[in-house]
């Protein structure tokens, strides 16, 4: 925008995408689809040009380890195990509502509710394995604590080192 010196103003106006859309973009706060972040390069002489390659995250050593037991989780994740899983899950919940305080802890805690609720395997999945920043503070209140067996824990940290 620097280059082109198109205001934010103008560059809504040339492409369509509203103007808080673009300051929520500039600012870090929303996301924006490959598709309108072309139409928006565009409208300033640019394209968008997506490299995909695989990269590592940068984990701590916890968000780590709670990624590969939650992996092994989603591993085991279908249709009946949800259905023996929920009373220990329902058990967890209520735990942690009483001990999860501030934000974005007690919404994560209500989201849980909202998967488990609905048996939405695949957003389960999503969050049981997901490497991005909302998946990872999913995790840290995570209500499937006690569904692996000891057995099952051991392998993950054997591998996990």
């Amino acid at each position: 925008m620097l280059t082109t010196s198109t205001t934010q103003s103008g560059l809504s106006r040339l492409s369509g995408v509203r103007q808080p859309s673009i300051s929520g973009f500039l600012s870090g706060k929303v996301d924006l689809s490959d598709d309108q972040l072309d139409r928006l390069l565009s409208c300033m002489g640019f394209r968008l040009e997506v490299v995909r390659r695989p990269i590592v995250p940068q984990l701590t050593r916890s968000e780590r380890r709670s990624w590969q037991l939650h992996r092994r989780l989603s591993s085991l994740l279908n249709r009946e195990s949800i259905q023996g899983w929920r009373p220990t899950i329902e058990r967890n919940m209520e735990r942690l509502s009483g001990h999860v305080t501030g934000q974005p802890h007690e919404r994560n805690l209500q989201r849980w509710r909202g998967l488990v609720d609905r048996g939405d395997l695949p957003d389960l999945h999503r969050v049981l394995t997901g490497l991005d920043r909302d998946s990872v503070e999913m995790r840290e209140v995570s209500p499937m604590g006690g569904l692996l067996t000891q057995e099952q824990r051991s392998e993950v940290m054997a591998v996990a080192g």
